[in-house]
């Protein structure tokens, strides 16, 4: 299962309306980081499909987006919840790392 995508006009419906938490990747194409980060990503969403959704935006089809959130560095993952963001991630950590940093949703 590969994570869906989100854009500036789909953005406020799939993430700040959206029931539960929901992680978005911050990524572009050209990130090598964000590549090895993506499947990870895959197999989180996969394996707690009722806890947490796993969305991609893409920074350079979406830099408003990355403006407002202030993404500096890819990749960067934010968590929304109820429309706020409340954990930011910065950097390709391994599944065991994410999984900490996502265990408030994950519990």
């Amino acid at each position: 299962m590969t994570a869906k995508a989100t854009t500036s006009a789909t953005f406020e419906q799939d993430v700040l309306q959206a029931e539960g938490p929901v992680l978005v990747d911050f990524w572009a194409a050209w990130c090598g980081p964000c590549r090895m980060v993506a499947p990870v990503l895959d197999e989180i969403q996969a394996e707690n499909p009722d806890k947490i959704t796993v969305l991609k935006l893409n920074v350079d089809e979406n830099p408003d987006l990355a403006m407002k959130y202030q993404i500096t560095s890819i990749p960067a993952m934010k968590v929304f919840n109820k429309g706020q963001v409340e954990t930011t991630i910065i950097g390709a950590k391994p599944k065991f790392a994410l999984e900490q940093d996502l265990a408030a949703y994950l519990g």
